[in-house]
């Protein structure tokens, strides 16, 4: 088999991806893992074809930090988003967004700043989160062996849109003690995303329709490739006609959220 580092690498090459740019990587790895790749190799290969620019990937920890153990702690804190995000987290990144549920992690010259004021609203991709930066840093994203229901800067435009409608009510926003690297802490107020069957396909299927997807195979496992500024510009155009477009509605595809 072909080693991952240079599949991957090709691919993003062929998406003519800009290698000084923003990347932002949702991942899982199953399928990855079913074809041979060992995550080091695939998290290399992102990084060598990075390496002027900068790589995102989300660490969220909304699975564990609740109400009963309302504490993220930068370093310990584990990512709930698969094992390509907790291994890119422990051993690459040198910056972690400081958030309850939907932190960043990062690597390359302008991770710091783009990760530095996640806790600063009490939403969760508010415009000073990394997902409301990630179109005016006009970042690529990536969606490498999963499907754009994983999308989470949709949320973004939820909440600037229309955030009554997606997000639990102010009265009832949770805190959370944030422990930064250095022992210093924050305590940050949330709102957490309602529970609702979301439908993100049409999103992808409108970016599809304009030629601005690209998508590949690693082996098997399908990639896609988009700008957030023209999937956000989408997104935005929307919800701006109908703020509840993203609630789905009975035979669309939808995810639960």
């Amino acid at each position: 088999m072909v080693t991952s580092r240079r599949d991957l690498g090709s691919l993003l090459r062929r998406f003519e991806i800009p290698q000084n740019g923003v990347l932002f990587v949702h991942s899982a790895f199953k399928q990855l893992a079913h074809c041979g790749h060992e995550p080091h190799a695939i998290i290399d290969s992102i990084i060598d074809y990075m390496k002027d620019g900068t790589v995102l990937m989300p660490t969220m920890s909304w699975r564990t930090v609740n109400l009963n153990n309302p504490v993220f702690d930068e370093i310990i804190t584990p990512s709930n988003t698969g094992i390509l995000t907790e291994i890119f987290r422990t051993a690459y990144a040198t910056a972690r967004s400081i958030h309850p549920t939907h932190s960043v992690s990062g690597l390359g010259p302008l991770a710091k700043e783009i990760l530095a004021t996640h806790h600063v609203d009490y939403t969760p991709c508010s415009i000073h989160s990394p997902f409301g930066m990630l179109p005016e840093r006009n970042a690529w994203i990536i969606m490498l062996g999963v499907s754009v229901d994983c999308l989470t800067l949709v949320h973004h435009y939820e909440e600037l849109v229309a955030p009554d409608l997606y997000l639990h009510p102010a009265n009832k926003a949770e805190a959370s003690i944030c422990r930064l690297r250095d022992g210093s802490e924050h305590t940050v107020r949330l709102r957490r995303h309602l529970t609702l069957a979301r439908d993100f396909w049409q999103f992808q299927d409108r970016l599809a329709q304009t030629g601005d997807l690209k998508v590949g195979a690693l082996d098997s496992v399908i990639v896609r490739a988009f700008s957030a500024r023209k999937i956000g510009s989408i997104i935005y155009d929307v919800l701006k006609h109908d703020p509840s477009a993203i609630i789905a509605q009975n035979g669309q595809r939808y995810r639960v959220m």
